[in-house]
């Protein structure tokens, strides 16, 4: 009985050693990024109430927001957690580089390799630590990926499918929070902006866009039950910039997950498609690849499909309301060819 308590008393210690030693690491990591991102000179535009330095500060700051005032150490969940923001913040910087919009453009490049640097030394750092061991058996049985070994989920792979149902549920949250609400009369963008800020949906959509992308075949078929309502929301947004995100979203979507992997949201996906074909110029060509890449993937079977002439009307409706639009043309004509064969 001795010996048990001991040994028990040992594994315990192992746990804590583990817990604190990922502990440091991740706020070692955090300090890597808030040292320079500190020296950044940014100003949030006027008029803007959201600040993406002071979101990323925020983030990135947990470093005494934890101990466990029994024992000094953090809990398995407050790590989690930790792990979850720092993540949150890394998602952002990264994908801030394919951003013009002023939220995000006055990240430099060398923050966001950093971010990309230390993300993904934090994600062996977990996969090989007692949390990350203990967690492996729960993301196998509620996804159905299988984690370690050859060909299969590799470390930075694994820490962002085990993120993800925690976190698209909090970013379709922000998306939708400053939607327009359909059955409001009046300004409706102004009444979905006092709600809230629209740069949180914004921030949101590119922080949801990195996540899923993050991740292909075979797994994330897995994972479609989490990624598209949060996807379809971001297409429901009135912002060019949060529709813009959904929209690589499902385009990646379409070319690593199979129709059967797709079929139970088929028709609000093909619809939400034919709504958004009238788009701002600067998505156009994101719509475009989206919708023809779907409709041929989810009607494969089905050359008679009406989706292939609704999806193809829409499209010529919008060219011929702009005909001298040079740029719509070799948007539609980048990507139309399969939309064609199908119709």
């Amino acid at each position: 009985m001795k010996y048990k308590r001991k040994r028990a008393r040992l594994e315990r210690q192992k746990m804590w050693d583990s817990l604190s030693a990922l502990h440091a690491l991740l706020i070692q990591l955090s300090e890597t990024i808030l040292n320079p991102l500190s020296q950044i000179p940014y100003t949030a535009p006027e008029g803007t109430p959201l600040s993406p330095k002071s979101t990323l500060v925020s983030l990135l700051s947990f470093k005494n927001s934890n101990p466990n005032p029994n024992n000094n150490v953090v809990t398995e969940t407050q790590l989690f957690n930790s792990i979850k923001d720092f993540t949150l913040a890394c998602a952002l910087l990264s994908s801030s580089q394919s951003s013009t919009h002023e939220l995000l453009s006055w990240i430099p490049k060398n923050l966001a390799i950093e971010a990309n640097s230390a993300f993904k030394e934090l994600s062996n750092a977990y996969v090989g630590s007692d949390l990350g061991g203990r967690n492996e058996r729960r993301v196998s049985e509620l996804l159905g990926v299988v984690c370690g070994g050859d060909g299969l989920v590799n470390e930075e792979k694994r820490l962002v499918i085990e993120l993800l149902p925690e976190v698209l549920p909090l970013l379709k949250d922000a998306i939708k929070e400053s939607s327009i609400d359909k059955s409001a009369d009046g300004d409706e963008i102004s009444a979905a902006s006092a709600r809230a800020p629209v740069g949180s949906a914004i921030v949101a959509a590119y922080q949801f866009r990195w996540f899923v992308t993050q991740v292909d075949y075979p797994h994330l078929g897995k994972l479609c039950n989490f990624v598209i309502p949060c996807a379809l929301t971001a297409l429901d947004h009135w912002s060019p910039q949060v529709k813009g995100q959904g929209m690589i979203s499902f385009t990646h979507l379409a070319k690593n997950v199979n129709a059967a992997e797709l079929s139970q949201y088929e028709d609000v996906i093909l619809d939400a498609c034919c709504q958004n074909i009238v788009s701002d110029d600067e998505i156009w060509y994101h719509v475009v690849e989206m919708s023809v890449l779907l409709v041929t993937c989810l009607q494969r079977s089905n050359p008679r499909s009406p989706w292939f002439e609704k999806m193809l009307n829409e499209m010529l409706g919008h060219l011929e309301r702009q005909p001298r639009n040079k740029d719509r043309r070799v948007a539609w004509l980048t990507f139309v060819e399969p939309l064609l064969h199908g119709s």
